[in-house]
């Protein structure tokens, strides 16, 4: 099975603004009605992106993830005193299911950046079995830390990991 490259993730500062190097062995596969996300640093419209996509993740046999969803430039990439903004959070999805089939702690939130070009970061961690409790389960969206959420929950580094470019689109644009 091919893997992704971490180089995108490096150049793009996910590894070290959200995630700690790691070695990819599971693929993550994202998809938007009218978009798959395939490359690392794609552009995504917010509107293309409002709704819950299909993810999938697939890996070892008989495992479960966890599914983080993060915006690392909130409010603004020069001066982002949100980080991490938590945009959704699934636990449990059955190796090979969409993540719907998994538990979520955090609904869906479409991007929204209101100011300049904001990373999307997906980012999935393999469950040592099924979680009976969740330590430090989020009440708020707004200065989530993957790092503290995936240590204190002992899924330990991530397995995959996928992002895209997303910005405020102008309002006289069209939405599709």
């Amino acid at each position: 099975m091919r893997r992704a490259s971490l180089d995108p993730l490096v150049v793009g500062r996910v590894v070290g603004d959200v995630l700690d190097i790691f070695v990819p062995t599971a693929e993550l596969a994202v998809r938007y009605a009218a978009q798959k996300i395939s490359i690392n640093g794609g552009k995504v419209k917010p509107s293309s992106a409002e709704e819950r996509p299909k993810v999938r993740i697939t890996g070892s046999p008989n495992n479960y993830y966890t599914l983080v969803m993060v915006d690392p430039d909130a409010p603004s990439p020069s001066e982002p005193t949100f980080r991490e903004w938590l945009h959704w959070l699934v636990i449990d999805i059955p190796e090979g299911s969409d993540a719907s089939e998994g538990k979520e702690l955090m609904a869906y939130m479409g991007p929204q950046p209101p100011i300049g070009i904001h990373r999307h970061i997906f980012a999935a961690f393999r469950q040592a079995g099924l979680m009976e409790t969740v330590k430090g389960k989020p009440a708020e969206r707004v200065l989530f830390s993957t790092r503290q959420f995936a240590s204190e929950n002992q899924p330990g580094l991530p397995v995959a990991a996928l992002y895209f470019n997303s910005q405020k689109q102008p309002a006289g644009i069209k939405r599709r």
